[in-house]
């Protein structure tokens, strides 16, 4: 059986480590982006240079009309989906809760909880046994913050990523029978450039001593655990959070 899959932001940091390493076991693979039409080209062409099979597809998934786009692409351009990994995260400016904008608030909670639900709510129509399809798999993209609460730096992204943890479980549950396992992973500090976004380039370098594997992990290291989770060998696990920090 061929296999689908689609991940969100996937071109940069996690997600695109995790095109690649899926398309070089054996994925057709669609590379979603919002706005770095060149890194996901980049690296949509590097996967075709490979001998692997992949698309880029813009769109924002936070908003329906885009999510529907992005998979009735998929749909006609690569064929049924197998797997989604929802990747796609945003973080903002460290400040405290008293400083945060009601518009800060909506953009962190529509890019990395509502897309997941769009995307899940897509993808569970395409691959359940219930409605015609042939099963598949599930993995969202969760955080280390989501144990810590991020105090002081950003409690709105550990209370999205919290969400993600519950829409695991809940998912996990209702598609258990329909042939679609749901799992998650909460990576700890990772060197990829979100940090950037909340204004500490620096953080993983910074923070690394505190880790007790005395290092950051890197994307493909994050990659390889999403993979095991879509993969044969974990075909009993559902309903799982990883968590892949170091021992964070």
């Amino acid at each position: 059986m061929k296999q689908v899959m689609v991940v969100t932001g996937g071109g940069r940091g996690i997600g695109a480590a995790t095109a690649l390493m899926a398309s070089r076991r054996g994925y057709a693979v669609c590379i979603n982006y919002l706005r770095d039409a060149q890194a996901a080209e980049l690296l949509r062409a590097k996967i075709v240079a490979e001998g692997g099979e992949a698309i880029a597809v813009q769109a924002d998934v936070g908003l329906e009309a885009d999510v529907l786009r992005l998979f009735a692409t998929v749909d006609a351009e690569l064929g049924p989906l197998t797997a989604l990994v929802n990747n796609v995260g945003v973080l903002e400016r460290q400040c405290r809760l008293t400083e945060m904008s009601v518009e800060r608030l909506q953009r962190v909670f529509t890019t990395n909880v509502v897309s997941y639900f769009l995307c899940s709510r897509e993808a569970v129509r395409r691959m359940s046994t219930a409605s015609g399809g042939q099963g598949g798999g599930i993995v969202n993209l969760s955080s280390g913050a989501a144990r810590h609460g991020g105090a002081n730096v950003y409690i709105d992204y550990a209370a999205s990523k919290g969400a993600i943890d519950v829409l695991t479980l809940g998912l996990s549950k209702e598609v258990a029978a329909e042939g679609i396992r749901v799992n998650c992973v909460r990576p700890g500090i990772i060197y990829t450039d979100i940090h950037a976004s909340g204004g500490d380039p620096d953080r993983v370098a910074r923070l690394a001593s505190t880790v007790p594997m005395q290092r950051g992990g890197q994307p493909e290291e994050i990659a390889e655990t999403i993979l095991w989770l879509l993969g044969p060998q974990s075909s009993y696990v559902s309903g799982a959070i990883v968590d892949a920090g170091g021992a964070r």
